[in-house]
């Protein structure tokens, strides 16, 4: 649906349909699939990530026990790289986000608003 075709459904519907009909949009899928996209990547690489700390906390305490500096080891080192993973991964989001997400999302949202009065 072209976006001229969009503004035309928008504004002479009610406003129950006028955002089933956004939501029906390619823009609003495009938006939906590019966020899906991004979210579920960073989550699948995540857990990955958490897993493999569980995975090699369990079944190999030698390596995860290994002496790194003091009394400093291999686990407690990717245990606090959780904790930093965590917040890389918010900082990413709210970048990437800022940089893509919120104005589509933003353009989106003003010209159905825009079309609605």
């Amino acid at each position: 649906m072209s976006n001229e075709a969009l503004d035309r459904e928008v504004a002479t519907s009610d406003s129950g349909s006028r955002y089933a009909e956004v939501q029906r949009s390619t823009e609003f899928t495009d938006l939906r699939r590019r966020f899906r996209r991004f979210v579920f990547t960073l989550t699948a690489l995540f857990m990955a990530w958490y897993f493999l700390y569980v995975l090699l906390s369990s079944f190999a305490v030698g390596f995860m026990s290994t002496k790194v500096f003091g009394e400093i080891n291999v686990g407690l080192i990717f245990g606090l790289l959780q904790f930093v993973s965590t917040f890389a991964i918010t900082v990413i989001y709210v970048r990437w986000a800022d940089r893509h997400f919120d104005p589509a999302a933003e353009a989106l949202r003003e010209r159905v608003e825009g079309s609605a009065q």
